[in-house]
């Protein structure tokens, strides 16, 4: 039987995509989680051709049985919301040189640390400054590692495009982050998923590929686009970011917060792709667009899974 990718992470939004577009390619899939039970549920038709294990991303031993055998690894792990010892450093650096350091003594031949549009180890925010720092760990780890970063993506069942869209719809007043002028480049998420698919067939490639959808929009017109997608046309109204950092100190209390501190910091700084980076033209993928999203066009074997 041929070796595995190990996918850590492989039931969350980005991670069951990958899953999925590496068994729609032929290869054999392990999907590394901490409830692997759950992965029969999301992959029903395909289970018997996908192995799930128990990984716990800050255990060495767990981690090391994840990995065992593997021809490949792709991270896909993130953190939105610190909870406990689960912090934006244990996940995102200490958490990931885990995954580099075992994957690299168990043989493995490649690596894909899935990161972020703007990592920046000297950054203020904890996240951000989290993402960068992971880089630079997980590159001392395993020195051939391939970083993807990409740019905040859409999909369907999304933290981005569907809240927004649900807001829009219902709110005939909504408030902005500061003047609405932040540029944003989305990404669809199975687009992201299908580059690391063609990353992992040509490991020789970039090192680094930061991946954006095809339209830059300032936050504005992104909010417009979607709400004229929906019929809707509300009044928008500039909000300081220092209300919005109150806001969401306040609904990370919640359980399920629809807002947290580091996503307010995200929004401060533009999320687009450097122009000298490789992106999908190197993988010879052309990105799908939001509008093609808001129209229902979109092109997602999430989708047809769930169809």
């Amino acid at each position: 039987m041929p070796s595995p990718v190990t996918v850590f992470g492989g039931t969350g939004f980005l991670g069951r995509r990958v899953v999925r577009h590496l068994r729609d390619a032929g290869l054999v899939v392990r999907v590394a989680c901490r409830h692997p039970n759950r992965a029969f549920s999301l992959f029903p038709h395909e289970f018997a051709d996908i192995e799930s294990v128990h990984a716990d991303v800050n255990d060495d031993g767990s981690v090391a049985r994840a990995v065992a055998g593997a021809c490949a690894v792709v991270n896909t792990v993130s953190l939105y919301v610190e909870r406990g010892k689960d912090t934006f450093h244990s996940v995102h650096v200490e958490a990931a040189k885990r995954i580099a350091v075992l994957a690299r003594q168990a043989g493995g031949e490649t690596l894909v640390h899935i990161s972020g549009i703007g990592a920046n180890a000297g950054a203020a925010s904890p996240y951000i400054r989290s993402r960068g720092e992971g880089e630079a760990a997980v590159l001392d780890a395993f020195p051939s590692v391939q970083l993807v970063r990409p740019a905040v993506m859409f999909g369907p069942g999304d933290a981005f495009l569907t809240p927004l869209l649900a807001m829009l719809r219902r709110l005939p007043i909504f408030p902005m982050f500061g003047s609405g002028a932040t540029r944003l480049q989305p990404v669809h998420v199975g687009d992201v998923a299908e580059a690391v698919v063609r990353i992992l067939r040509s490991p020789a490639g970039s090192r680094l590929y930061e991946l954006a959808g095809p339209g830059v929009y300032t936050y504005q017109e992104l909010l417009r686009a979607i709400a004229a997608s929906a019929g809707a046309s509300p009044f928008l109204v500039p909000f300081p970011f220092s209300l919005w950092h109150v806001i969401g100190y306040v609904a990370e209390a919640l359980p399920g917060p629809p807002l947290t501190r580091n996503q307010v910091e995200l929004m401060k700084q533009d999320n687009i792709a450097e122009p000298d980076a490789p992106g999908f033209e190197a993988l010879q993928i052309a990105p799908q667009s939001i509008e093609i999203m808001l129209s229902g066009d979109a092109t997602d074997n999430e989708d047809d899974a769930e169809a």
